[in-house]
């Protein structure tokens, strides 16, 4: 079958005017003309047509077209497969690019005001936004959430670059005492737990001794907390909860 230059046009949803230009460049060439001199595409032609369009969709220049197009080697099946690729690579970083816009907008909420090469350098392969809803259901009613949205949402990349400094060391420190045999109820490791609960305090909210108890007690009965501590080293997870207790008890006797 033949068809003009208008009827490929309106099927392929593309302009007269692009298809002569497909013409002229020896791009997209009519298999045939009517006596009057006008172009007909047979359905080879649209075939062809077809692998213009879609390598025009993946970026393209027409240039880069022709060469794709005029490689000998490369069938039907060959072209297909190719532009399979090339489609499928593409979603993937479509796809990444959404997974990136939606952990900043996920940050933004929670006030982490950085861009996303920020957050990279701040936070390296952990994901802050990973748990955001969550927090926010559980605990977007308590002044002590709102007080940390409140805080993090003016710091800087320096300011969370020191923060994660300072949580980074006590968490070392904690470690270190585990590893060292030190009794979680010892005044080395419940110092390192009152730095712990202090770091709270000067970064994202107010966090009383008792309150802090209860920070310990989530830390490994929810196993991303405990699994986050374990990273560190093993048995972290327990031994900083019962730290944390001992320095409440401390503080209690001590009032």
């Amino acid at each position: 079958m033949s068809y003009s230059v208008g009827e490929v046009a309106r099927g392929a949803r593309v302009t007269v005017r692009a298809l002569h230009h497909y013409d002229e460049i020896g791009l997209l060439t009519p298999s045939g003309r009517t006596t009057a001199g006008y172009r007909l595409y047979a359905d080879a032609d649209l075939e062809r047509l077809q692998r213009i369009l879609c390598y025009r969709k993946l970026g393209f220049g027409l240039d880069d077209i022709a060469s794709l197009l005029g490689d000998g080697h490369v069938d039907t099946l060959g072209h297909l497969r190719r532009q399979h690729r090339l489609l499928t690579e593409r979603i993937g970083h479509l796809r990444r690019m959404v997974a990136t816009l939606e952990k900043t907008m996920e940050a933004r909420e929670m006030g982490i005001n950085l861009e996303p090469h920020e957050m990279l350098e701040v936070f390296g392969d952990a994901d802050p936004t990973e748990h955001a809803r969550e927090a926010e259901q559980r605990w977007g009613e308590t002044d002590a959430y709102r007080e940390s949205h409140r805080r993090t949402s003016s710091y800087t990349k320096r300011d969370w670059l020191r923060l994660r400094a300072e949580s980074s060391a006590i968490e070392r420190r904690l470690a270190d005492a585990l590893a060292a045999g030190v009794a979680p109820d010892t005044p080395a490791a419940m110092d390192a737990a009152e730095a712990h609960r202090r770091h709270i305090c000067d970064w994202f909210y107010h966090c009383p001794t008792e309150m802090h108890r209860a920070l310990g007690e989530m830390y490994v009965v929810d196993e991303r907390f405990t699994a986050y501590y374990e990273r560190v080293a093993a048995g972290l997870a327990a031994y900083v909860r019962d730290a944390i207790a001992a320095n409440a008890d401390r503080a209690a006797a001590n009032l």
